[in-house]
């Protein structure tokens, strides 16, 4: 095991503040980060997960506009009457940022729009991801401890940010997530309410709708506690499949497994104080809308990946953070990072270990939530070189 933290976390502020009315918030959203946005469309010619589907007579600028153009005849409609805020904060951002809604739609809907739900053994998400949550018995404080690791693309990296998000007349949050996206990936409120965000590969079809970092946003809009998060992001309409760590003030932890259909929340085992998940699902219930286990992808997928088992990584990295945080120690905060800083018995780093050195996803980010004390951790780097900064609301 590796993984030493260089320096003692520091508060700071946050990359941005947005403030007002959904649109509102979307307009500084856009204006502040215009550059980074038009950079993020631009570096969509660097990824193989969408140029594979660009056919060989299109030059890449019109078929990425051809891309953006189906992207918001799917998507527009259906944001509007599902996800009326949503909508209005990214009409926000694209304002902000001078860019046709098209452009800020697909870069949103990217993940469920190139993993649509027949090619789910042929295009992976971009993200791999680990989660885990601790309380009571098994944390220093005793208070809840939420941590991820962002695996994604490298590409993404010089995107990432912290945003407090300020609605008009709703909670405060502090929200991670990447400079063209109204919803947040994860993030904390100012009751206390923690949620992360794992992708998932599920088969089950349900029509185009918003991305569920848009419902993210609305729960921690709008609520404090696991069970109410669970219950609006469960009713709310969605599109793609993930696995949400959540926790609140009150020591509440659970995993709610979700796919365009059907949720599940899964608690801590009887009289335990720690749930943890990849991108795997665990329940019964919602394996039954997964990809089998011996799914694998094809030619079609980016060539890291052919020919792989595609829950392989999602495995492996299970098994290991059952062996790691087996027990009944207390941990701090820097201690859990430490352990999730595995590269394995052999102190390798691989696709498949804890903190992923891969040849398509890469372990890009790690967030730490705390929900009593309102604050976060944020460290956009591998677990094994986290040097985090914090952030409090």
């Amino acid at each position: 095991m590796s993984g030493v933290l260089a320096e003692a976390p520091r508060t700071v502020s946050p990359d941005l503040v947005c403030t007002g009315s959904p649109w509102e918030l979307g307009f500084v959203q856009g204006k502040a980060l215009a550059g980074r946005i038009h950079a993020t469309r631009g570096d969509l010619s660097k990824l193989e997960l969408f140029r594979l589907r660009q056919p060989w007579f299109l030059p890449f600028s019109a078929y990425r506009v051809v891309a953006e153009r189906k992207a918001r005849g799917l998507l527009e409609l259906p944001l509007r009457r599902e996800h009326p805020r949503g909508a209005e904060r990214l009409s926000g951002i694209a304002a902000g940022a001078g860019l046709r809604l098209d452009s800020v739609l697909l870069l949103n809907a990217f993940e469920s729009f190139m993993s649509a739900a027949r090619e789910r053994c042929t295009l992976p998400s971009p993200a791999a991801c680990s989660a885990i949550a601790l309380r009571g018995a098994r944390t220093a404080t005793g208070e809840p401890v939420l941590t991820r690791l962002f695996d994604y693309i490298p590409v993404a990296q010089p995107y990432f940010l912290v945003r407090e998000t300020r609605p008009e007349g709703r909670l405060r949050s502090l929200d991670f997530t990447v400079a063209p996206l109204a919803g947040a990936i994860d993030g904390i409120n100012e009751k206390g309410l923690a949620i992360t965000y794992n992708y998932a590969y599920t088969q089950d079809e349900a029509k185009p709708t918003g991305p569920i970092s848009l419902a993210i946003s609305e729960a921690l809009e709008r609520c404090a506690t696991v069970e109410e998060a669970a219950r609006v992001i469960g009713d709310k309409p969605r599109w793609g499949g993930g696995l949400l760590m959540l926790a609140d003030a009150d020591g509440d932890i659970a995993s709610l497994e979700l796919s365009s259909t059907a949720s599940r929340l899964r608690r801590p085992a009887e009289g335990g104080d720690w749930v943890w998940h990849t991108n795997a699902f665990h329940t019964t219930e919602m394996r039954a809308v997964e990809l089998p286990p011996g799914a694998v992808f094809d030619r079609r997928a980016p060539r890291a990946l052919r020919g792989r088992r595609v829950h392989d990584s999602a495995e492996r990295r299970g098994a290991r953070l059952a062996e790691l945080f087996a027990g009944d120690d207390r941990l701090s905060a820097d201690e859990i990072v430490s352990r999730l800083a595995d590269h394995g018995d052999d102190d390798k780093p691989a696709d498949t270990t804890v903190c992923v050195h891969g040849s398509f996803w890469h372990t890009t980010a790690v967030l730490q939530y705390f929900p009593r004390s309102r604050r976060m951790r944020a460290s956009f780097t591998t677990a094994c070189r986290a040097s985090f900064r914090e952030l409090a609301l």
